[in-house]
């Protein structure tokens, strides 16, 4: 079965940096955008950032604009995303998602995509 794994979260001070990955096994996806999303304690899952299947096309929620990059290795499977310049509010439980169906353009609702991974913490102390 598919399998989205989420690694490289875990507690950091504010201005730092993480970088997440993203492993998908079960099928392949260099031909699906994948993205991430994350839940605050008390919040709603909220889109962070998406990458088309060639790359060519990212978008992100205006809140991590110019700290955040997502990229991909599709030789790998995997998606990752480079989190500088932490702060407080960027902690959440980060996930991973995988779009199924193949669209042209990444989505930037959750309900865009068909599988998920189980989540890693991020927390960011001030």
């Amino acid at each position: 079965q598919v399998q989205l794994v989420e690694s490289g979260g875990g507690l950091v001070q504010t201005g730092g940096s993480l970088r997440l990955s993203c492993a998908a096994s079960g099928r392949t996806f260099n031909r699906n955008a994948m993205g991430w999303f994350r839940q605050a304690p008390g919040k709603e899952r909220e889109f962070v950032a998406t990458i088309s299947w060639s790359g060519l096309y990212s978008y992100y929620t205006a809140s991590v604009k110019g700290r955040f990059t997502i990229s991909r290795d599709n030789a790998k499977n995997t998606v990752y995303l480079q989190m500088n310049s932490l702060k407080p509010e960027d902690t959440a439980v980060y996930y991973c998602a995988a779009d199924g169906t193949g669209a042209y353009i990444p989505s930037r609702r959750s309900m865009g995509y068909d599988y998920w991974g189980q989540g890693t913490q991020v927390t960011v102390s001030s």
